[in-house]
């Protein structure tokens, strides 16, 4: 019943999609693309040949524009059709003209049609096709047809894993595979600006995958829904990926933000925010994460003080020795002085004993006997006591240079940030209640660009609060947390006030910003520049534009020996509140020793034999002798 008088080439439009891996080449994606836009009529049935029908028979000769459907090819010599069920219908042509009995349309004698002699029936090839396509389809999600189901169902759908009422295509030969006909036809790339109404947004179009296998997760750090956080549940559930990017959303995260069941999320996700607050009701809002290095929370909160010019010689209870100001009047060490400022670009590391952030400007304070003793201006106006501290509202809490009620080098960690401290120290010594200078004030409410426009409020932690943004780890219960009450946006104080905007580090020639999410163009791997470990950029990191490089946040204060990188993920470094250096006497060992951050190099502790690598250590001077700080039995300034 078929013939042509040129031969003809199977084509199949969906045989690459079906091995389509991330890293294929661009012309192979361009090919897919093409096959996957391909529109062509059909010369026997006048339909459309289009991706979701798979195959066709194109004319090798290529002066003849000849293409048809691989059914209309295979038309089956007898059809059962619902129009008239009394018997089968015959495929034949005949020598006089005739009219189809659906469409009612004439016809030539060498036209196809379906009759019933008895009942002097016909139908013709463009109502059979019509009825026979929207019956079985060959969808390239699933390597048999694909049947339909012509009665409304409630069924679970195997694309997007979740229950519908409606219209369905089943596998007739696995039997268990069920598509949802709304996700049988979604669309296969789209603009998710567009498909959810601007709440989110990317630069690239999103393409449908039809399975996120497990290999591939573990290879990408299981990353999580841009729209939900959530995690994909089932490897062969369909997603929308980008191609040039780390960015994955569920099917229907992609699809229905516009629709009414959307407001079912437990949570909104990351996407675009309004403004709950005005800022004429918040005057002294601060807003994170601070622009640099150069700024602290202190600074915001204590400069304002500095109205009154500073005592040029001061003699501060912090120190046994008198404090000389170091300011921008004196012309004549100016340039000596900056030369040894804190400046991660020359390796040069000035930290403050008071909160032990970097001091990068003029005016300080620095010992007048060459001690390594430094304080910035607005250190030595702390307050001498902090009244009703959110962690300890019952006593007030007293400022001391260092917890020396410990340890001799008063050594100490702060009950709000968690991090060893030895700097100063507002505490409640009958409770043991400690907290370093820069968590003595820490805001009841901020603004945060990584969830802007909603006001983050400090609150108790609960047991079965969520994962903080920046690391991903957990709570302490009876701690705090900064969280959107209505987003279910959850930070850690030291993730949500420790970390500048930027950065310089030597190892870069530009400005490095806090980056939130993978970065856009960004297809391969990320590595930190410092400790050169891989990492996960669902965490928190910072990242150069221009040489397309990328830093642990809890590295970025390495500068002067990377060896004390950690190694592995933290949200900010183990020892950001410690000032190591100073030489010291202990009972234990006859030479001088140094405090310092133990490295793989220093081996293992002598009194314990656990390794030194990252932790306090006093490590000699003049031999290998080394021990963990809190190893040592006693200690001598």
């Amino acid at each position: 019943m078929f013939h042509h008088k040129h031969p003809l080439s199977l084509i199949d439009l969906q045989i690459d999609d079906l091995t389509y891996l991330d890293e294929e080449e661009d012309d192979v994606k361009q090919e897919i693309y093409a096959k996957q836009e391909f529109r062509s009529p059909c010369n026997r049935c006048d339909g459309e040949i289009n991706w979701y029908h798979r195959y066709y028979y194109n004319c090798k000769e290529e002066s003849c524009v000849y293409s048809i459907h691989k059914f209309c090819a295979q038309l089956p010599p007898t059809l059962e059709h619902p129009s008239h069920i009394a018997h089968p219908l015959i495929l034949l042509q005949t020598e006089i003209g005739w009219r189809c009995n659906i469409c009612r349309t004439h016809h030539e004698p060498e036209d196809l049609r379906y009759r019933c002699s008895q009942c002097d029936f016909d139908i013709d090839m463009k109502c059979v096709m019509k009825w026979l396509k929207s019956n079985i389809i060959h969808h390239p999600s699933h390597i048999h047809p694909l049947v339909l189901i012509t009665r409304e169902i409630m069924c679970l759908c195997d694309a997007c894993g979740k229950k519908h009422q409606g219209i369905f295509y089943q596998c007739t030969t696995c039997s268990r595979f069920f598509l949802h006909s709304d996700c049988a036809f979604l669309q296969k790339k789209l603009l998710i600006q567009d498909a959810t109404d601007g709440f989110f947004s990317h630069i690239h179009p999103l393409t449908l995958a039809y399975s996120f296998p497990e290999a591939d997760q573990k290879a990408n750090h299981y990353p999580s829904c841009r729209v939900c956080n959530k995690f994909v549940d089932d490897e062969n559930l369909w997603i929308y990926k980008c191609d040039d990017c780390r960015y994955y959303t569920h099917l229907d995260c992609a699809t229905a933000r516009g629709e009414p069941f959307m407001s079912i999320f437990s949570t909104p996700g990351f996407g675009k925010t309004i403004k709950n607050f005005e800022d004429a009701d918040y005057p002294d809002l601060l807003y994170f994460p601070l622009p640099d290095q150069r700024d602290s929370l202190l600074k915001h909160i204590f400069s304002k003080q500095m109205e009154s010019p500073p005592i040029t010689n001061l003699q501060h209870r912090s120190h046994q020795h008198p404090l000389i100001l170091i300011d921008h009047d004196d012309t004549k060490s100016k340039a000596l002085i900056s030369a040894f400022l804190h400046n991660p670009m020359k390796k040069i590391e000035l930290l403050c004993n008071g909160c032990l952030r970097p001091i990068t400007d003029m005016p300080f304070y620095k010992c007048v006997n060459e001690c390594d003793f430094v304080l910035h201006e607005w250190c030595t106006r702390l307050p001498y006591q902090v009244l009703d501290h959110p962690g300890h509202p019952q006593h007030p809490l007293l400022l001391l240079p260092n917890a020396s009620h410990y340890n001799p080098l008063g050594v100490f960690r702060c009950d709000v940030c968690n991090l060893h401290c030895n700097g100063f120290v507002y505490s409640c010594v009958d409770c043991r209640f400690d907290v370093d200078v820069n968590c003595a004030f820490i805001p009841d409410k901020i603004v945060h660009e990584a969830h802007p426009n909603h006001l983050i409020w400090r609150v108790q932690s609960r047991s079965n609060e969520k994962c903080c943004r920046s690391c991903l780890r957990g709570f302490h219960k009876n701690g705090f947390s900064y969280s959107c009450p209505t987003c279910e946006f959850h930070l850690h104080p030291r993730c949500a006030l420790f970390l500048p905007q930027t950065i310089r580090h030597v190892f870069d020639k530009h400005p490095m910003k806090l980056g939130y999410f993978p970065i856009e163009n960004h297809r391969s791997l990320y590595f930190c520049e410092v400790c050169e470990k891989e990492f996960d950029p669902e965490f928190w990191f910072y990242h150069c534009y221009d040489c397309v490089q990328s830093i642990h946040s809890a590295c970025f204060p390495v500068i002067l020996d990377c060896r004390r990188a950690p190694g592995y993920y933290l949200p900010v470094h183990e020892f950001l509140n410690i000032k190591f250096g100073g030489i010291h006497n202990i009972e234990d060992h006859s030479h001088p020793v140094s405090f310092d951050q133990g490295i793989e190099k220093d081996g293992d502790c002598d009194h314990c034999s656990y390794s030194l690598r990252y932790k306090m250590i006093f490590k000699c001077l003049e031999c290998k002798y080394a021990v963990h700080f809190r190893c040592c039995n006693s200690l001598n300034s």
